[in-house]
């Protein structure tokens, strides 16, 4: 899992799981390796949700300070269906 806050320049290993404050368009090549999203906004037809669905990775949007209680490294589990965010260690 990896907290990134601003995509530009960013890298994201295959399968990662992206945790994010919010995304728009300039986010979107980090979703062709994200493994899963996390996002502090947004609801279901908020951009990450939708790109999420198109590119078919869970996604988990609306979790508050998401970017701030989740840290680079921590396994943790998305939940797209039940729309829950479980941390595994």
């Amino acid at each position: 899992m990896r907290v990134i806050l601003d995509p530009h320049g960013a890298r994201l290993e295959p399968g990662e799981i992206l945790v994010a404050p919010a995304t728009d368009p300039a986010w979107t090549p980090l979703f062709l390796t994200a493994g899963a999203l996390v996002t502090e906004t947004g609801g279901m037809i908020s951009h990450g949700s939708i790109v999420a669905r198109e590119y078919g990775i869970p996604a988990v949007v609306g979790v508050p300070s998401a970017t701030t209680v989740l840290h680079t490294g921590q396994r943790i589990r998305v939940d797209g269906s039940a729309g829950t965010v479980a941390v595994l260690d």
